[in-house]
């Protein structure tokens, strides 16, 4: 049980700040907000508009429907594999992380994709009140995607996932409590991505925006103590900014938010508005402007690419010191060999830091 409460304060310390109590830790299943893909992990963990494999269900499922334009060079299908050791700073050989992708495009229809995201927290020991041994039990966080995409034009794209999302965090009962840290709900996503057809920008630049985690305030034991989905808003470009067809300069630049909030009504009690009010309202026009504008992070990532064979990666993620303060920067490689592409990418921040050497391994098969 210490793993899961020692878990959940280090995930909410990353995301809430000392002078924003109400920040952007506090929404449930912060699991879902964990960067898929070792390219973009290198890339200061952005990329809503450099989504050129099946990782795009995660970051912008619009860009599924740009992945098979040239047969000769592109597969229809695609399957791709990460693993990570999860806050490796804290030496917890069962806590990690894996994601799973793949997609394919059909004739006429579209392309269609499907992943599984899944953090093992291990094996925690269930104790009573005066500490006597009751019993093991297994936490585990998973959800699974089905994503479908299509081209609305030539250069504007269009997608959607649905997601049923399982929390195993205890199948036990706390204190009291009548019911236990187990919860199930869904959520969708959806994105857009374009390529301006201005001549002057020669099909270089990409536009992408996604909405993700779309869903119902989630309830472990009492509906009261319902707490929101992490419903994350995401824009960027990604921009070809040297290319003589050897090699490749591509710059890309995310803003990311969180559109939860909470807030202490006039009786001093804590109170959060319903998705919907939140994510179209209340997270847009409450608070002061420039408090606003701060709770946005950014990711800024640069990559280098020899023909089609090897690929070396940079980036730097910054949260406003008010609502987090986590600073740090990304590198990364890839080599791309027959239908093989593997990804590594590395965190490099503060010895302290609870991501501090976050490692991110992918595989992907082209099919």
């Amino acid at each position: 049980m210490k793993k899961i409460i020692l878990f959940l304060l280090l995930t909410s310390a990353l995301f809430i700040g000392t002078s924003n109590l109400f920040a952007q830790g506090e929404a449930a299943l912060p699991f879902l907000q964990i960067a898929p893909g070792a390219r973009n992990g290198g890339l200061g963990e952005g990329g809503v508009a450099l989504v050129n494999d099946a990782t795009a269900i995660f970051w912008n499922p619009a860009g599924l429907a740009f992945q098979y334009e040239d047969p000769e060079t592109q597969k229809r299908g695609q399957v791709t594999f990460m693993h990570s050791k999860w806050l490796p700073a804290f030496n917890f050989n069962d806590l990690y992380y894996d994601y799973m992708a793949a997609r394919y495009s059909f004739d006429d229809l579209g392309v269609l994709g499907a992943s599984i995201t899944y953090l093992n927290l291990g094996i925690n020991i269930h104790t009573d009140e005066e500490g006597t041994e009751l019993g093991t039990f297994d936490s585990f966080e998973y959800a699974i995607s089905l994503a479908y995409a299509a081209k609305l034009a030539e250069n504007i794209g269009v997608g959607i996932n649905a997601k049923i999302i399982q929390s195993n965090l205890s199948s036990v009962s706390v204190g009291t409590e009548s019911g236990d840290g187990r919860a199930t709900t869904v959520a969708v996503d959806a994105g857009v991505l374009w390529t301006p057809g201005y001549k002057i920008l020669k099909n270089r630049l990409n536009l992408g925006m996604n909405l993700s985690n779309f869903g119902p305030h989630v309830t472990y034991i009492d509906q009261k103590q319902a707490d929101p989905m992490p419903t994350n808003f995401r824009i960027g470009l990604a921009y070809d900014a040297f290319d003589d067809g050897f090699n490749k300069i591509t710059v890309i630049y995310d803003l990311n938010r969180l559109l939860v909030r909470r807030y202490t009504d006039k009786n001093g009690d804590p109170q959060v508005d319903g998705v919907f009010k939140a994510v179209f309202y209340s997270s847009w026009v409450e608070g002061s402007i420039s408090d606003r504008i701060s709770s946005f992070t950014q990711s800024f990532g640069v990559e280098y690419k020899y023909g089609q064979i090897i690929a070396i990666r940079g980036g730097y993620f910054y949260e406003d010191p008010h609502h987090g303060d986590r600073k740090f920067m990304t590198f990364g490689a890839g080599i791309n060999y027959s239908i093989f592409n593997f990804d590594f990418s590395y965190i490099n921040a503060e010895k302290d830091h609870p991501l501090a050497g976050t490692t991110r391994f992918s595989l992907g098969v082209n099919f």
